[in-house]
């Protein structure tokens, strides 16, 4: 019989690494309500190409939240456009992130993976776009 490997982490690895686990399994369900029009650029450390759309959901339910995402990279951003349109039912696999400026703090729910729900809603024929007009404003 053949064991099994053992692996070892100090404290400080584990409790990363169980933290890590715990906030990548953050899922929700909601029907797509808009779909930014993609924004790009060229990043100043890197000189890459980058882009970037927001999109949100609606839970609906007896307590319905509109629920605004990020989706960042080139090709993550292509398949979003390419099978995600308003109207359809999804599940959206996302992380939180907070950043400090000027002693405010502002949180940002980045998908990274987002499925048709099988018991979903159809696709609107023609999607939805908005723009933010704030967004040149914000610091990042």
């Amino acid at each position: 019989m053949q064991s099994s490997p053992v692996i070892f982490f100090n404290r400080v690895e584990y409790n990363r690494l169980k933290n890590q686990l715990i906030m990548s399994n953050l899922q929700i369900t909601g029907t797509i309500k808009v779909i930014t029009e993609v924004q790009s650029g060229v990043s100043k450390s890197s000189g890459k190409e980058w882009k970037k759309l927001t999109f949100v959901i609606g839970t609906g339910g007896e307590y319905p939240k509109d629920v605004s995402f990020t989706v960042f990279g080139n090709e993550k951003v292509d398949n979003f456009v390419k099978y995600n349109k308003v109207g359809q039912t999804v599940d959206v696999s996302f992380e939180p992130e907070s950043r400090e400026y000027k002693g405010k703090y502002y949180t940002d729910l980045t998908a990274w993976k987002v499925f048709t729900n099988k018991d979903g809603a159809t696709a609107s024929t023609e999607p939805a776009t908005a723009t933010t007009e704030d967004a040149g404003n914000l610091p990042f």
